[in-house]
């Protein structure tokens, strides 16, 4: 894993998420309202939909297009459907947005 920073927490309005660009990857970040951090891949397997703009608590993400809810910690299609996205640790160093990124 590589630590890489994405940019300012400022970007990411609390209570929502947005998508970064790392490694040609598409990454989604969450700001939880809580103040914790969540990073999944940013698109749902199902068809394509862009998690960032989905609605998330403090647990899951559920993808806009048809509803398929991932665990923000883990990944897991929550009801058990048989996909996943992967899920990456992330922290805020001094006000920047920091993903551990796999280096291939």
């Amino acid at each position: 894993m590589t630590d890489i920073d994405i940019g300012s927490i400022d970007q990411i309005p609390v209570g929502e998420g947005r998508t970064f660009a790392i490694d040609g990857e598409q990454i989604a970040v969450f700001r939880l309202r809580n103040g914790a951090l969540r990073a999944v891949d940013a698109v749902c397997p199902h068809k394509g939909g862009p998690l960032a703009d989905g609605l998330a608590d403090g647990a899951v993400v559920v993808c806009p297009l048809h509803g398929h809810t991932f665990d923000l910690s883990t990944g897991c299609e929550a009801s058990g459907h048989e996909m996943s996205v992967r899920s990456y640790p992330v922290e805020t160093v001094d006000g920047t947005v920091r993903v551990s990124f796999p280096r291939a």
